[in-house]
């Protein structure tokens, strides 16, 4: 009898950096994420795509984001690979599966089409998923959303409902999706993607959960940063040789930093943010034990970027935010303005504020790595990943070094499942795996492996085993060693310059082929449409 084909369960966070949570050395609680842990695998060297839309239109494809119509985000940057939406020749998680006999549901953030308010072949249920609640906007009120969406209808009317809050929602949608399908298609293996809003901005949270962080951040970001270097050396994530980057130059020392109780209370409910959504990935995983299915279930948890390091945008107009990109609300559900900005006179957390935690504190969250969201440097691009199968992987709580980054998910998906990865989808041509399989390194690490790739807005990488070329745009190409100084420290570029063009040379190969334009075209493109505003330096 052929065994039958194990579930998937993906989870994906939004703007976490990658020293935040428990088990990779941060001060926030978070059990059930350390419980995978625990019993299953942490990877220390993956890597996401730099930026929300992008990572998120990789992930599910297995592709680059140009070659999905997500270069940058999801608005209309004119080339075929800006357009800001999933294209036609890219195939989600949730349609190679289909094939396979899965079924395949999705609670939370879709942010990969440009179209907020009507269906169209870039939403959720049109690219394969059997049930959809959440939103299709990238960001916005967790206490009344906007674009909240159950299949293709507008569902906002759901978060008037007292004590509505769109952590809490993601979680119990995704948990009960979990126990309806074991009552109605228990014959079948499942999909289910959690795409989760927390901890992006705005600094929204419960203030029970907010209390329990009180005082746990008071020693700064200074000393907190050499903290948590140790933790992640001393767990085995980090090699003791790799220095911890200097402080954001922009930044002061805590010590003379104004607005401490501000700065705290931004902080403090980051954390809550975070350790709301471990919560509700507890009663995720109380689903699966429930209805029998965890010892079958792959678990992968991950993060879209690394820290943000955004205010919320200045000189911006209420219009912009609330009418155009939709990431805001003028007023509370109970009528009350919502005072937008980051305002030290108010403290964050309640529906009526709109604040982020600012560039200081995603230092920490990054560490030890410097830059973040936006950029191709280690803090930018370096998430946790967690992989729990008690009947795939029986290493427990072990670290692997393997490098591998997010195309790679849909290449271990498949190769978990057995499903195999077309190349056509209803007609229409799919283009190949980018991706490279995880399933070696659950034994242990594994050696070389294909080159990796990544551009953002001009900002741009190529990895080939040790070696790492990036640039900030538009500053010069950089070269590090990523095993003697993976915190970037050392530049290398002036000692090996034939390297350095070679492994140019392979870059602009691969952007070639993918799609990737020059950042001065994307730009002129964009201003020749008459988008004024910078969307491609601020989300």
């Amino acid at each position: 009898m052929q065994r039958r084909r194990p579930n998937i369960v993906l989870i994906l966070n939004d703007d976490m950096g990658y020293s935040d949570i428990g088990c990779y050395g941060g001060e926030i609680e978070t059990p059930n994420l350390d419980g995978l842990a625990q019993r299953g695998l942490r990877f220390s060297q993956f890597y996401n795509t730099a930026r929300c839309s992008p990572s998120r239109a990789s992930l599910l494809t297995g592709l680059h984001p140009h070659q999905t119509g997500i270069g940058i985000l999801t608005y209309d940057s004119g080339p075929e690979g800006y357009a800001g939406n999933l294209n036609q020749k890219c195939a989600t998680i949730a349609e190679v599966l289909k094939p396979g006999g899965y079924r395949s549901y999705l609670s939370g953030k879709w942010h990969v089409s440009s179209n907020l308010k009507q269906p169209t072949d870039s939403w959720p249920m049109q690219r394969g998923f059997d049930e959809f609640y959440g939103t299709i906007i990238g960001a916005g009120s967790f206490y009344d959303p906007n674009t909240l969406t159950r299949g293709n209808e507008n569902a906002e009317h759901e978060a008037r409902r007292e004590g509505f809050f769109y952590t809490d929602a993601i979680s119990d949608e995704a948990a009960r999706m979990i126990r309806d399908h074991q009552t109605k298609h228990s014959d079948q293996p499942f999909f289910q993607y959690v795409a989760y809003t927390a901890p992006h901005w705005p600094l929204h949270a419960h203030e029970e959960d907010i209390a329990k962080y009180r005082g746990r951040f008071d020693a700064g970001w200074d000393q907190l940063r050499e903290q948590r270097l140790q933790r992640l050396v001393q767990s085995g994530i980090l090699d003791q040789q790799w220095q911890l980057t200097g402080r954001d130059p922009s930044q002061p020392e805590w010590t003379a930093a104004e607005h401490q109780a501000w700065l705290l209370r931004c902080m403090e409910v980051y954390a809550a943010q975070i350790d709301r959504m471990d919560q509700g990935i507890g009663r995720i995983l109380d689903a699966l034990r429930d209805t029998g299915q965890m010892d079958d279930t792959l678990v992968i948890f991950l993060a879209d970027n690394g820290a943000c390091a955004e205010d919320i945008p200045e000189g911006v107009s209420i219009d912009e935010l609330v009418n155009k990109l939709m990431i805001a609300r003028e007023h509370t559900r109970t009528g009350a303005k919502v005072h937008i900005g980051n305002n030290p006179a108010l403290m964050p957390g309640p529906e009526d504020t709109y604040q982020s935690y600012g560039t200081a504190w995603a230092n920490l969250s990054n560490t030890p790595f410097r830059l973040y969201k936006h950029w191709i440097h280690e803090g930018g691009i370096s998430t946790p990943l967690i992989l729990h199968w008690p009947n795939g992987i029986a290493q427990q709580g072990e670290v692997r070094h393997t490098p591998g980054y997010l195309p790679d998910i849909m290449a271990t998906i498949v190769d978990v499942t057995g499903v195999p990865y077309p190349g056509d989808i209803a007609g229409r041509g799919i283009l190949p795996l980018e991706g490279h399989s995880l399933q070696a390194s659950f034994a242990q690490d594994q050696g070389d492996r294909p080159p990796m790739f990544w551009e953002h807005e001009g900002n741009a990488a190529v990895r080939i085993g040790q070696w790492k070329l990036v640039r900030e745009y538009p500053k010069a190409w950089e070269l590090y060693d990523m095993e003697a100084d993976r915190t970037e420290t050392t530049d290398l570029a002036a000692q090996h310059p034939e390297r350095v063009r070679d492994m140019k040379a392979q870059y602009e190969a691969w952007a070639a082929r993918c799609g990737v334009l020059p950042r001065e075209k994307v730009v002129a493109l964009m201003r020749s449409q008459g988008v004024t505003r910078a969307f491609w330096e601020d989300e």
